[in-house]
């Protein structure tokens, strides 16, 4: 049986592949895995079904018979190991792409989210205009790291591995900002990301569910998107 994964069933971001669920989807893509979706409301995420899945009641999660996971960074991590395509065969190599995945969920995405929550939630607070601009330079300083590690290598060590579609993922939370065209390193790195068959297939999977095309995915009366995407 096909694993299966949460996503909203209206993502805020209206289809722009910013919601987690679209991580995964590119880590199965990758992969090579078939794998189908359990569309939830935000209503169903405070439900006690989902909660069993998912503590902190968000999405997504992973489910492969008895196996329940949740967390993005440890779902991408569990189909890495258990597929190949996604870590080096080499032991130091493979411990290099795990710290590159640690580094882009700890390191790199806590000021993006910070600068997110700054601009949309905060922007009519008294403060703002004192504090967006810090936000913005804590940004760019992790950014002007990242560029100069980058150098003009293709990927963050060698091949592409689980530690560049997460660092990827989370780069893509800049490009409304404009801050990641500032970094022509960095953008060109995100578009070669995008570029990959498989993160293409993990978009517009998840795009036919919440903005172009067809908005209603195929179901079978379960709540379950069958996604054939990932079969190559």
């Amino acid at each position: 049986m096909p694993v299966t994964i949460t996503a909203f069933e209206r993502s805020p971001d209206g289809g722009r592949g910013l919601a987690r669920d679209t991580r995964v989807r590119w880590a199965l893509e990758e992969a090579g895995q078939p794998y189908e979706i359990r569309l939830v409301s935000f209503r169903a995420l405070r439900e006690p079904a989902h909660l069993a899945r998912h503590p902190f009641g968000q999405i997504p999660t992973y489910e492969d018979g008895d196996l329940v996971l949740f967390e993005t960074g440890a779902i991408v991590l569990h189909i890495a190991e258990r597929h190949g395509g996604l870590l080096p065969e080499d032991a130091a190599a493979r411990a290099r792409a795990i710290a590159w995945m640690f580094a882009s969920l700890n390191t790199v995405e806590p000021p993006i989210l910070e600068l997110t929550n700054a601009r949309l939630l905060e922007g009519d607070r008294s403060w703002s205009g004192e504090r967006l601009p810090l936000v913005e330079d804590r940004v760019r300083a992790r950014l002007s790291q990242l560029s100069a590690r980058l150098g003009d290598a293709e990927w963050l060590d060698g091949a592409f591995s689980a530690g560049d579609l997460l660092m990827v993922s989370v780069l893509l939370r800049l490009r409304s900002s404009g801050i990641l065209d500032e970094e022509p390193t960095l953008a060109a790195y995100v578009a070669r990301g995008e570029a990959r068959p498989a993160y293409e297939r993990a978009f517009a999977a998840q795009l036919r569910i919440n903005g172009g095309g067809s908005r209603t995915a195929p179901r079978d009366g379960t709540g379950i998107e069958h996604n054939g995407a990932a079969k190559t």
